[in-house]
């Protein structure tokens, strides 16, 4: 299983151990990878993903699940995001912006 969060695109850093000494040792620093159920109410079905903290958080501020697949990046996400987002497009009702009328200048 890789260590990368389907949803920001996370993976693990590579840095050092420095000691007291100054001694320099590698190490990686990993992602805060839990498992996640999310529930799309457009296709009604859940799906678990392996996902970030920040990606959790991410979906959060978004909303719902389906609103952050429609707004995020297709680089960021998993090839079986990509599937359901494409989905989601399809299905999702397309709702048109309505400008605001501007108040006309009469003299």
């Amino acid at each position: 299983m890789s260590k990368k969060c389907e949803l920001t695109g996370k993976i693990p850093m590579k840095g050092h151990n420095v000691s007291h000494a100054n001694n320099k040792t590698k190490r990686r620093f990993l992602p805060n990878l839990k498992k996640a159920k999310f529930t799309s109410d457009i296709l009604k079905r859940s799906l678990t993903l392996t996902v970030s903290n920040a990606g959790v958080r991410c979906v959060d501020k978004k909303g719902t699940f389906d609103q952050f697949l429609k707004t995020v990046k297709n680089k960021n996400i998993s090839p079986r995001l990509k599937k359901l987002k494409k989905s989601i497009l399809i299905k999702s009702p397309f709702i048109k912006k309505i400008p605001k009328a501007s108040p006309s200048k009469s003299a």
